[in-house]
């Protein structure tokens, strides 16, 4: 009895055992089977280390594929802690190397972690000092590869540019709104070893960084050149509060050009105040735009058909009076008895005051809502501002004349160029954009691209065409006429803006701005530029914002390859012009034939025959009386 007991136990305990043996058995096997990548990523994490291997970020270009953000290889200082093995030593010398204190750096050498990167003060290091660290041959201090941001062109297109911070992250204009493509993958240098650091003899593993996304934008660096130095030039002879520019192409929306003063250096913003770096004043500054604003309502009242620029007209005395308010003309004698298109020529604001009391208050603000004007354009840049409008029923008389010549209203550069834009294309509004599209790095594939939007239709083509007249009108007999270009037709507007500093108005302190339109008759750019507050200069902007504007129209037309447009409204001269003539044609006279019939014109004469084969300018063109016709003798 008791060995049957005893059997019994013992055939309970192997079936014990075996149930056991088997859930082991079957475990194992759950294991092997379904948690083998879980736990083997976990074991491999236990014995991996990560040397980091930073991605270079995506190229910015131009239009035309010049790079204007690249990458640089800088090299950063990584250790192991635990691999160190006289810490006091390496601390002391990597101290005096990288220019700190042995505290800091302390701080990184007894740290108790399996890898630290020495953070800021080991970061993108220089040539020199890599190499210092590098001669040291320290067993656990490792130098590795790390891409920095670098802009070849220094301050040129830096708003729109913006910058990166260390870790290569966008943190302003471009760089930060499309950061998200910018940014590549970083990669890592994988290597074994122990819980105390000991490195195991298994093979490294190099995991590739991959590159971002490469970004084309809209801008023609040519153009973009020309704005940077007249800019330059700007604050060198005026010394302005502020002074911007831009340029667009109308039938599309896209920004061509955009600068803007004080500006800064993308590769080391740190140096720049925040005001400045933070402020992209195209997009951001709203202020009273003065006449340029002119064209808005000439628009208007074209389109409503309450005055024929061309046969209508109006009698200015030199002032009005609206409300008991004196509004004067910058001519105190008036300019008398003229077409509505010359009180555009003459930016006169008495027959603006008119006009818009023929326009009336509804349709004039209906027009400053279809132009955009009061919200923002929704072009691809952070920091954009939608100036300031009157609310419809806050309008008085007073308040709709001043708007008419443009004050009392806040508006920004891009919303005056967007506006003018749709005037001079067919009456077209579009939405600016400045990213013309997003490729992949290796195979240059388009992944993303911006086309010209629509945002709605403002006037009709008629009403387009008579308006490039008048502002070609304006340049050729107006106060543009230091805008104008013989043999190419450019349509413009002067403006001259005061000022607003706690609701009053200050003395001699202005906006002065220029709107142009190249070719008039065929607008493949529109450009406006604003000088704020410029010193030692007459205070009309005819006299200082539009010569500048000639020398960006000049490049405007090489870039773009604008060819010469006939029929173009003659210049009406004035006295302090430089005198031109049409150059005769010479080719087939004799020498002295030639410098009969090119009085005034000189002759510088080359080769040694009778009659002249060659010219240079070629006939009929307009040149300075002061130069000189080069013709070549067979």
């Amino acid at each position: 009895m008791f060995q049957k007991s005893i059997d019994k136990r013992i055939r309970i305990f192997f079936l014990l055992l075996i149930f056991f043996l088997l859930i082991i058995v079957l475990r194992v096997f759950y294991i092997q089977l379904f948690e083998y990548d879980k736990l083997n990523e976990k074991a491999n994490d236990l014995w991996s280390r990560n040397l980091p291997l930073k991605a270079d970020r995506g190229l910015i270009l131009d239009r035309n594929g010049i790079v204007l953000a690249n990458n640089i290889t800088t090299t950063s200082l990584v250790i192991i802690p635990s691999q160190i093995d006289d810490k006091e030593y390496a601390s002391k010398v990597l101290a005096n190397i990288l220019n700190i204190s042995k505290e800091q750096m302390d701080k990184h050498i007894y740290k108790k972690v399996s890898i630290e990167r020495v953070h800021p003060e080991g970061r993108q290091l220089s040539y020199k000092i890599a190499n210092e660290i590098e001669k040291l041959n320290l067993k656990g201090v490792y130098l590795v590869k790390e891409s920095k941001r670098y802009y070849p062109n220094n301050e040129m297109l830096s708003h729109v540019l913006g910058y990166v911070g260390i870790d290569n992250q966008g943190l302003s204009g471009i760089e930060l709104q499309y950061d998200s493509y910018l940014t590549g993958v970083d990669g890592a240098i994988k290597y074994f070893s122990d819980a105390k650091g000991n490195s195991l003899k298994l093979s490294d593993i190099y995991v590739a960084p991959q590159q971002g996304m490469n970004i084309s934008l809209t801008i023609d660096y040519n153009i973009q050149v020309s704005l940077e130095r007249e800019l330059n030039n700007v604050v060198s002879m005026f010394n302005p509060d502020m002074a911007l520019a831009i340029v667009m192409d109308p039938n599309t929306g896209e920004i061509l050009a955009m600068s803007s003063r004080p500006t800064y250096d993308s590769n080391n913003f740190k140096n720049a105040d925040t005001t400045t770096i933070n402020r992209n004043l195209p997009i951001w500054a709203s202020y009273e735009p003065g006449s340029t604003f002119k064209i808005i309502t000439t628009a208007a009242a074209v389109e409503e058909k309450v005055v024929d620029l061309f046969k209508d007209t109006f009698y200015d005395s030199g002032s009005v009076r609206i409300n008991g308010t004196r509004i004067g003309c910058w001519k105190p004698s008036g300019h008398g008895l003229q077409t509505y298109l010359q009180v555009l020529e003459n930016s006169c604001n008495p027959g603006f005051v008119k006009l818009c009391l023929l326009l009336g208050k509804e349709k004039l603000f209906s027009y400053i809502n279809l132009f955009g004007f009061g919200k923002k354009t929704g072009i691809d840049l952070n920091g954009e501002s939608k100036g300031i409008i009157f609310p419809l029923d806050k309008v008085g008389d007073l308040e709709l004349v001043t708007t008419a010549f443009g004050q009392g209203v806040s508006v920004t550069p891009i919303q005056q160029v967007c506006a003018v834009s749709a005037i001079v294309n067919g009456g077209n509004l579009y939405k600016p954009y400045i990213v013309k599209s997003i490729q992949e790095p290796e195979t240059n594939s388009i992944i993303k691209s911006n086309d010209k939007e629509l945002v709605r239709k403002t006037i009709s083509k008629e009403t387009s065409n008579i308006m490039k007249y008048a502002l070609e009108s304006v340049v050729a007999r107006g106060g543009g006429k230091y805008a104008y270009i013989d043999g190419y037709r450019i349509g413009g507007k002067t403006g001259t803006a005061q000022k607003v500093e706690n609701g009053k108005y200050l003395v001699n302190n202005y906006i002065m701005s220029f709107m142009a339109v190249v070719p008039s008759n065929d607008p493949k750019a529109v450009l406006y530029l604003a000088i704020d507050n410029p010193k030692n200069t007459a205070l009309l902007s005819g006299h200082t914002t539009a010569p500048i504007a000639r020398k960006i129209l000049l490049d405007i037309i090489d870039s773009l390859q604008i060819k010469k447009q006939p029929n173009g409204i003659e210049k009406e001269r004035q006295w302090d012009d430089i005198k031109y003539m049409e150059v005769p044609n010479l080719i087939g006279m004799s020498i002295k034939e030639a410098i009969n019939k090119a009085y005034p014109l000189e002759i510088d004469i080359t080769g040694n025959g009778d009659v002249i084969i060659e010219q240079s300018p070629n006939p009929y063109e307009k040149i300075d009386i002061n130069s000189k016709i080069r013709v070549l003798l067979e």
